[in-house]
Protein backbone atom coordinates (compact mmCIF):
# COMPACT_ATOMS: atom_id res chain seq x y z
CA UNK A 1 0.00 0.00 0.00
CA UNK A 2 1.72 3.64 -0.99
CA UNK A 3 0.71 5.06 2.15
CA UNK A 4 3.02 7.91 2.78
CA UNK A 5 1.33 8.75 5.86
CA UNK A 6 -2.25 7.91 7.58
CA UNK A 7 -2.40 9.62 11.16
CA UNK A 8 -5.50 10.13 13.37
CA UNK A 9 -5.93 13.41 15.25
CA UNK A 10 -8.16 14.84 17.94
CA UNK A 11 -9.31 17.94 18.51
CA UNK A 12 -5.67 19.10 16.45
CA UNK A 13 -3.86 16.53 18.57
CA UNK A 14 -1.88 13.70 16.48
CA UNK A 15 -3.41 10.33 18.42
CA UNK A 16 -1.37 7.70 16.48
CA UNK A 17 0.20 6.72 13.48
CA UNK A 18 -1.68 3.69 11.71
CA UNK A 19 0.37 1.15 10.64
CA UNK A 20 1.03 0.39 6.61
CA UNK A 21 -1.24 -3.00 7.30
CA UNK A 22 -3.49 -1.96 9.68
CA UNK A 23 -7.37 -1.57 9.17
CA UNK A 24 -8.84 1.69 9.41
CA UNK A 25 -10.91 2.70 12.46
CA UNK A 26 -14.71 2.58 11.15
CA UNK A 27 -15.84 5.19 13.65
CA UNK A 28 -14.76 7.64 15.23
CA UNK A 29 -15.30 10.41 17.79
CA UNK A 30 -16.71 14.47 16.97
CA UNK A 31 -13.76 15.73 17.34
CA UNK A 32 -11.56 12.90 15.00
CA UNK A 33 -10.50 13.01 11.54
CA UNK A 34 -8.39 11.16 9.64
CA UNK A 35 -5.06 12.34 7.25
CA UNK A 36 -4.04 9.62 4.73
CA UNK A 37 -1.26 10.59 2.55
CA UNK A 38 -1.08 8.45 -1.03
CA UNK A 39 1.46 8.20 -3.49
CA UNK A 40 0.19 6.58 -7.00
CA UNK A 41 -2.00 4.12 -5.59
CA UNK A 42 -3.24 0.50 -7.41
CA UNK A 43 -6.84 0.99 -8.26
CA UNK A 44 -6.90 -2.11 -5.89
CA UNK A 45 -4.90 -0.07 -3.17
CA UNK A 46 -7.49 2.92 -3.39
CA UNK A 47 -10.51 0.65 -3.81
CA UNK A 48 -10.56 -0.32 -0.22
CA UNK A 49 -9.30 3.38 0.96
CA UNK A 50 -12.93 4.36 -1.37
CA UNK A 51 -14.92 1.76 0.61
CA UNK A 52 -13.68 2.60 3.93
CA UNK A 53 -14.98 6.36 3.61
CA UNK A 54 -17.33 5.73 0.60
CA UNK A 55 -15.49 7.90 -1.91
CA UNK A 56 -17.45 8.24 -5.08
CA UNK A 57 -16.65 5.96 -8.08
CA UNK A 58 -16.48 8.70 -10.60
CA UNK A 59 -13.96 10.61 -8.08
CA UNK A 60 -12.46 7.68 -7.15
CA UNK A 61 -11.29 6.91 -11.23
CA UNK A 62 -10.18 10.64 -12.02
CA UNK A 63 -8.02 10.19 -9.01
CA UNK A 64 -6.53 7.21 -10.91
CA UNK A 65 -5.96 8.25 -14.31
CA UNK A 66 -3.89 11.53 -13.06
CA UNK A 67 -4.78 13.38 -15.86
CA UNK A 68 -7.19 16.11 -14.58
CA UNK A 69 -7.72 19.66 -14.89
CA UNK A 70 -7.74 21.82 -11.52
CA UNK A 71 -11.20 21.41 -10.47
CA UNK A 72 -14.17 20.94 -7.94
CA UNK A 73 -16.94 18.44 -7.66
CA UNK A 74 -19.40 17.70 -5.03
CA UNK A 75 -20.33 14.23 -4.42
CA UNK A 76 -22.83 14.31 -1.73
CA UNK A 77 -21.84 15.71 1.76
CA UNK A 78 -17.87 15.31 0.03
CA UNK A 79 -15.82 17.61 -2.09
CA UNK A 80 -13.36 15.96 -4.88
CA UNK A 81 -10.61 18.53 -5.29
CA UNK A 82 -8.53 18.45 -8.10
CA UNK A 83 -5.43 20.44 -8.05
CA UNK A 84 -1.91 20.49 -10.13
CA UNK A 85 1.70 20.63 -9.33
CA UNK A 86 4.65 22.20 -11.18
CA UNK A 87 8.28 21.21 -11.26
CA UNK A 88 10.92 22.56 -13.41
CA UNK A 89 13.26 19.91 -15.05
CA UNK A 90 15.84 21.54 -17.88
CA UNK A 91 13.88 23.55 -19.89
CA UNK A 92 10.63 21.70 -18.99
CA UNK A 93 7.61 22.44 -16.42
CA UNK A 94 6.22 18.77 -15.39
CA UNK A 95 2.44 19.38 -14.07
CA UNK A 96 1.64 16.70 -11.62
CA UNK A 97 -1.50 16.36 -10.04
CA UNK A 98 -2.99 15.94 -6.42
CA UNK A 99 -6.48 14.81 -6.13
CA UNK A 100 -8.03 15.59 -2.77
CA UNK A 101 -11.38 13.79 -1.05
CA UNK A 102 -12.57 15.77 1.62
CA UNK A 103 -15.21 14.47 4.50
CA UNK A 104 -16.38 15.73 7.80
CA UNK A 105 -13.73 13.70 9.07
CA UNK A 106 -11.24 12.45 7.03
CA UNK A 107 -8.67 14.30 3.82
CA UNK A 108 -7.57 11.71 1.98
CA UNK A 109 -4.70 12.73 -0.99
CA UNK A 110 -3.70 11.11 -3.59
CA UNK A 111 -0.69 12.26 -5.45
CA UNK A 112 0.97 11.75 -9.08
CA UNK A 113 3.89 13.06 -10.21
CA UNK A 114 5.15 15.26 -7.81
CA UNK A 115 8.38 14.78 -5.60
CA UNK A 116 7.19 17.55 -2.66
CA UNK A 117 5.52 15.26 -0.55
CA UNK A 118 3.57 17.10 2.34
CA UNK A 119 5.64 16.01 5.12
CA UNK A 120 6.56 19.42 5.85
CA UNK A 121 2.17 20.50 5.91
CA UNK A 122 1.88 18.11 8.22
CA UNK A 123 4.81 19.16 10.61
CA UNK A 124 3.58 22.62 11.00
CA UNK A 125 0.04 21.73 11.21
CA UNK A 126 1.35 19.42 14.47
CA UNK A 127 3.13 21.64 15.64
CA UNK A 128 -0.08 24.30 15.49
CA UNK A 129 -2.93 21.93 17.02
CA UNK A 130 -5.17 25.42 17.44
CA UNK A 131 -5.17 25.27 13.50
CA UNK A 132 -5.07 21.96 12.87
CA UNK A 133 -8.34 21.84 15.30
CA UNK A 134 -10.44 23.56 12.27
CA UNK A 135 -10.24 19.59 10.56
CA UNK A 136 -9.79 18.29 7.53
CA UNK A 137 -11.23 21.65 5.66
CA UNK A 138 -8.11 23.02 7.48
CA UNK A 139 -5.63 20.48 5.96
CA UNK A 140 -7.39 20.78 2.69
CA UNK A 141 -6.19 24.48 2.80
CA UNK A 142 -2.65 23.94 3.72
CA UNK A 143 -2.43 21.54 1.08
CA UNK A 144 -3.62 23.47 -1.72
CA UNK A 145 -1.60 26.15 -0.54
CA UNK A 146 2.00 24.23 -0.03
CA UNK A 147 0.80 23.57 -3.93
CA UNK A 148 0.67 27.11 -4.76
CA UNK A 149 3.95 28.27 -3.21
CA UNK A 150 5.54 25.58 -4.87
CA UNK A 151 4.94 27.53 -8.42
CA UNK A 152 6.75 30.30 -7.09
CA UNK A 153 10.22 28.49 -6.89
CA UNK A 154 9.29 27.63 -10.73
CA UNK A 155 8.81 31.06 -11.80
CA UNK A 156 11.77 32.00 -10.05
CA UNK A 157 14.21 29.76 -12.08
CA UNK A 158 12.38 31.08 -15.57
CA UNK A 159 12.76 34.75 -14.56
CA UNK A 160 16.19 34.47 -13.45
CA UNK A 161 17.05 33.03 -17.09
CA UNK A 162 14.79 35.42 -18.96
CA UNK A 163 16.37 38.77 -17.25
CA UNK A 164 19.75 37.30 -18.02
CA UNK A 165 19.00 36.65 -21.98
CA UNK A 166 17.19 40.15 -21.83
CA UNK A 167 20.40 41.76 -20.63
CA UNK A 168 22.27 39.46 -23.11
CA UNK A 169 20.54 40.79 -26.05
CA UNK A 170 22.10 44.31 -25.91
CA UNK A 171 25.43 43.13 -26.41
CA UNK A 172 25.50 40.03 -28.71
CA UNK A 173 22.68 39.38 -30.76
CA UNK A 174 20.90 35.81 -30.28
CA UNK A 175 21.86 33.15 -31.60
CA UNK A 176 19.53 30.68 -33.90
CA UNK A 177 19.59 28.11 -30.45
CA UNK A 178 18.78 31.01 -28.21
CA UNK A 179 15.43 32.24 -30.34
CA UNK A 180 14.47 28.29 -29.93
CA UNK A 181 14.77 28.78 -26.62
CA UNK A 182 12.82 31.56 -26.39
CA UNK A 183 9.96 30.21 -28.39
CA UNK A 184 10.33 27.23 -26.46
CA UNK A 185 9.98 28.96 -22.70
CA UNK A 186 7.51 30.89 -23.92
CA UNK A 187 5.11 28.41 -24.84
CA UNK A 188 5.58 26.71 -21.52
CA UNK A 189 5.09 30.00 -19.82
CA UNK A 190 1.19 29.28 -21.61
CA UNK A 191 1.04 25.98 -20.45
CA UNK A 192 1.83 26.82 -17.31
CA UNK A 193 -0.30 29.91 -17.03
CA UNK A 194 -3.14 28.29 -18.54
CA UNK A 195 -3.12 25.66 -15.30
CA UNK A 196 -2.60 28.17 -12.72
CA UNK A 197 -5.83 30.80 -14.24
CA UNK A 198 -8.17 26.87 -13.40
CA UNK A 199 -5.89 27.19 -10.09
CA UNK A 200 -7.50 30.35 -9.71
CA UNK A 201 -10.97 29.05 -10.49
CA UNK A 202 -10.71 25.96 -7.73
CA UNK A 203 -9.26 28.60 -5.07
CA UNK A 204 -12.22 31.26 -6.12
CA UNK A 205 -14.95 28.18 -6.19
CA UNK A 206 -13.65 27.36 -2.39
CA UNK A 207 -13.33 30.90 -0.57
CA UNK A 208 -16.98 31.69 -2.17
CA UNK A 209 -18.80 28.74 -2.98
CA UNK A 210 -21.34 28.67 -0.11
CA UNK A 211 -23.08 24.98 -1.22
CA UNK A 212 -19.56 23.29 -0.82
CA UNK A 213 -20.29 20.40 1.82
CA UNK A 214 -17.23 19.66 4.81
CA UNK A 215 -15.97 23.36 4.55
CA UNK A 216 -16.97 25.38 7.74
CA UNK A 217 -17.71 29.06 6.94
CA UNK A 218 -14.78 29.84 9.63
CA UNK A 219 -12.20 27.85 7.32
CA UNK A 220 -13.57 29.67 3.75
CA UNK A 221 -11.88 32.87 4.32
CA UNK A 222 -8.62 30.86 4.14
CA UNK A 223 -8.77 29.96 0.57
CA UNK A 224 -8.75 33.44 -0.23
CA UNK A 225 -5.36 33.42 0.71
CA UNK A 226 -4.43 30.88 -1.78
CA UNK A 227 -6.78 32.58 -4.33
CA UNK A 228 -4.34 35.64 -3.72
CA UNK A 229 -0.90 33.60 -4.20
CA UNK A 230 -2.46 32.06 -7.27
CA UNK A 231 -3.40 35.38 -8.53
CA UNK A 232 0.39 36.34 -7.85
CA UNK A 233 1.44 33.59 -9.52
CA UNK A 234 -0.41 34.40 -13.07
CA UNK A 235 0.96 38.10 -12.91
CA UNK A 236 4.25 37.12 -12.72
CA UNK A 237 4.04 34.05 -15.56
CA UNK A 238 1.96 37.36 -17.50
CA UNK A 239 5.32 39.63 -16.96
CA UNK A 240 7.33 36.35 -17.80
CA UNK A 241 5.72 36.14 -21.59
CA UNK A 242 5.47 39.72 -21.69
CA UNK A 243 9.28 39.60 -21.56
CA UNK A 244 9.95 36.55 -23.69
CA UNK A 245 7.86 38.43 -26.48
CA UNK A 246 10.24 41.61 -25.53
CA UNK A 247 13.19 40.06 -26.18
CA UNK A 248 12.73 38.31 -29.41
CA UNK A 249 11.19 41.52 -30.61
CA UNK A 250 14.11 43.36 -29.17
CA UNK A 251 16.36 41.10 -30.97
CA UNK A 252 15.13 41.43 -34.22
CA UNK A 253 15.33 45.02 -34.31
CA UNK A 254 18.48 45.37 -33.28
CA UNK A 255 19.59 42.81 -35.61
CA UNK A 256 17.80 45.19 -38.13
CA UNK A 257 19.97 48.10 -36.34
CA UNK A 258 23.54 46.12 -37.07
CA UNK A 259 22.58 45.53 -40.67
CA UNK A 260 21.43 48.56 -41.76
CA UNK A 261 24.92 50.01 -40.39
CA UNK A 262 26.13 47.23 -42.14
CA UNK A 263 24.63 48.45 -45.29
CA UNK A 264 25.60 52.02 -44.86
CA UNK A 265 28.89 51.06 -44.43
CA UNK A 266 29.35 49.26 -47.59
CA UNK A 267 27.09 51.86 -49.54
CA UNK A 268 29.61 54.44 -48.01
CA UNK A 269 32.88 52.41 -48.98
CA UNK A 270 31.09 51.66 -52.56
CA UNK A 271 30.75 55.30 -53.23
CA UNK A 272 34.32 55.77 -52.75
CA UNK A 273 35.62 53.76 -54.57
CA UNK A 274 33.32 54.54 -57.40
CA UNK A 275 35.16 57.59 -58.01
CA UNK A 276 38.55 56.34 -58.81
CA UNK A 277 37.40 53.29 -60.22
CA UNK A 278 34.97 55.79 -62.75
CA UNK A 279 37.98 58.10 -63.60
CA UNK A 280 40.26 55.08 -64.54
CA UNK A 281 38.09 53.41 -66.22
CA UNK A 282 37.81 56.83 -68.88
CA UNK A 283 41.39 57.17 -68.85
CA UNK A 284 41.89 53.25 -69.27
CA UNK A 285 40.19 53.37 -72.95
CA UNK A 286 42.18 53.86 -75.73
CA UNK A 287 41.38 57.38 -77.31
CA UNK A 288 43.99 58.95 -78.74
CA UNK A 289 42.62 62.42 -77.91
CA UNK A 290 41.71 62.79 -74.07
CA UNK A 291 41.90 66.15 -71.57
CA UNK A 292 45.81 66.46 -70.34
CA UNK A 293 46.82 62.88 -72.02
CA UNK A 294 49.99 64.25 -73.36
CA UNK A 295 50.58 67.03 -70.67
CA UNK A 296 53.51 66.18 -67.83
CA UNK A 297 51.37 67.24 -64.97
CA UNK A 298 48.42 65.10 -65.99
CA UNK A 299 48.90 61.85 -64.18
CA UNK A 300 50.04 63.36 -60.79
CA UNK A 301 46.93 65.81 -61.42
CA UNK A 302 44.78 63.22 -61.86
CA UNK A 303 45.94 60.63 -59.05
CA UNK A 304 45.47 63.87 -56.71
CA UNK A 305 42.29 64.19 -57.66
CA UNK A 306 41.03 61.10 -57.16
CA UNK A 307 42.85 61.22 -53.62
CA UNK A 308 41.22 64.31 -53.05
CA UNK A 309 37.47 63.47 -53.96
CA UNK A 310 38.09 60.32 -51.91
CA UNK A 311 39.15 61.91 -48.95
CA UNK A 312 36.61 64.44 -49.12
CA UNK A 313 33.66 61.56 -49.34
CA UNK A 314 35.23 59.60 -46.25
CA UNK A 315 35.14 62.64 -44.19
CA UNK A 316 31.48 63.02 -45.54
CA UNK A 317 30.62 59.90 -44.71
CA UNK A 318 32.53 59.71 -41.24
CA UNK A 319 30.87 63.32 -40.64
CA UNK A 320 27.27 61.92 -40.64
CA UNK A 321 28.28 58.44 -39.08
CA UNK A 322 28.36 55.95 -42.15
CA UNK A 323 31.63 54.63 -41.38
Amino acid sequence: MPIMAARVYHRGKLVRDLGPHEALPEDCDPGDFFWLGLFAPTPEELSSIAKRFGLHPLAVEDALKANQLPKVEVYGDQLFVVARTATLDGEAIHAGETALFLGRHFLVSVRHGSARAHTDVRARLESLPAKLAHGPDYVLYAVLDFIVDGYFPVIDAIEDRMLGVEDRVMDTPLSAADIRHLYKQRHEIIRFQRLVGMMKEVAARLANGDELPAIDPVVRPFFRDVWDHVQRAEYRLAGLRDIAVSVIETNGMLEQQRQGAITRQLAAWAAILAVPTAIAGIYGMNFDYMPELRWPFGYPLIVGGMTAICLTLYWRFKRIGWL
